[in-house]
């Protein structure tokens, strides 16, 4: 650790390791100086809990080794170096934001910590100049539309981790103007953060992931990708990621198994369907709904089990209706997808319901969309 710097507040490493006088400090920083002050004095295990993004949030023992080597290879990706300056702008609840100040403190760099805002690059000023950082999608869209300084903030660093969430189209275009690189992320709380990268932007721009050398990647017998290495302990960590591997070790995320949905006996890959709406979406009428949030899901149906339709958030824009969308919808996806694949209606929602992080919760949406038009059971 180079320097740390908590909202606004410079703490020396003995004050870190110290603690903090805790009535001065707000339930957030106390977090941040918990972890810092676990750190620094050497503590071996760490509790963490997943999001819960994709299950039940649940309970994850790593150990320092673990987190130690995650952040070297990080490092080493990424070229970062003693002395950078990097901002923390994730929560440190979870293993995003905890994993960059273990590699602050691993690697020598410069930490400034805020509390997680939608917009983190505003409070600063161009000469507040940072080399790294880590973003979910929404803040990084956020920048984009914000203001110049934040955007001259973000061309200058050296590289930019962006995780959480999928990355739309319509943001991956937008995120070619931007001359930091930056890359995507593969990873998960078991795997002590990401275990390979994907360049969204520049001329090393690519639509694969790139694993880290030391991770061993397989499929099991029910296609599932499967992750070997240190950063599991040396245990063959089973998932349900759909991916396509190519000849050159990268890999192209496919979907998740459980996000398979049985539709009148027919498999359908909700990921699949999301990304040949997506790029519908991304030009209907110059592109009105490229930057709405939406999702494809199952809705009960009398004859199929389940049926297809699509969540959007928002109202309709302007002649459009949802039943006659629908049609237009079905009508231009006919090419690209089976019968079973399309959706069959389509919801405009005021707001998606999301879950206690900030990502979509689908089934909770879904739900209540149920109990709202219970009628759309009984159409065809």
């Amino acid at each position: 650790m180079d320097a740390f710097v908590l909202n606004g507040t410079s703490y020396s490493r003995q004050q870190l390791l110290d603690g903090c006088p805790q009535a001065q400090v707000s339930d957030y920083e106390r977090r941040v100086l918990d972890f810092c002050q676990h750190w620094l004095s050497g503590q071996e295990t760490f509790t963490i809990q997943t999001s819960g993004s994709t299950g039940q949030p649940k309970t994850i023992l790593l150990t320092r080794a673990q987190m130690v080597t995650s952040a070297h290879w990080t490092g080493q990706a990424l070229g970062l170096a003693p002395g950078d300056r990097a901002l923390v702008c994730l929560s440190v609840t979870y293993i995003a934001g905890m994993m960059m100040l273990v590699r602050g403190f691993e690697l020598g760099l410069h930490l400034t910590v805020i509390e997680p805002v939608s917009r983190p690059l505003a409070p600063f000023v161009p000469a507040e100049a940072f080399d790294f950082t880590a973003m979910v999608p929404l803040q990084l869209h956020a920048t984009l539309h914000g203001h110049v300084h934040e955007r001259t903030i973000l061309d200058g660093m050296k590289a930019v981790l962006i995780g959480g969430a999928p990355v739309s189209l319509a943001l991956e275009e937008q995120l070619q103007r931007v001359q930091a690189p930056l890359y995507h992320t593969y990873g998960m709380t078991e795997t002590v953060s990401h275990i390979a990268l994907r360049r969204l932007n520049g001329p090393q721009r690519r639509d694969r992931f790139v694993p880290f050398a030391e991770v061993r990647l397989g499929l099991d017998a029910r296609g599932g990708l499967t992750i070997t290495s240190a950063l599991t302990r040396g245990e063959t960590l089973d998932t349900n990621d759909l991916v396509e591997f190519h000849t050159d070790g990268s890999f192209r995320w496919l979907g998740r198994s459980d996000n398979v949905i049985n539709s009148g006996g027919v498999k359908v890959h909700i990921e699949q369907v999301e990304r040949v709406l997506e790029a519908y979406l991304l030009h209907y009428q110059g592109g009105v709904y490229a930057e709405r949030r939406f999702f494809v899901g199952p809705f009960p149906h009398p004859r199929l089990g389940h049926a297809i339709v699509a969540v959007i958030e928002g109202e309709p824009c302007g002649d459009d209706l949802a039943p006659a969308f629908a049609t237009a919808l079905r009508a231009a996806l006919q090419p690209a997808l089976t019968p079973y694949e399309i959706p069959r209606q389509v919801f405009f929602v005021p707001q998606l319901l999301e879950t206690r992080t900030g990502k979509i919760d689908r089934s909770a949406t879904i739900q209540h969309l149920v109990t709202q038009h219970p009628v759309q059971q009984r159409t065809s």
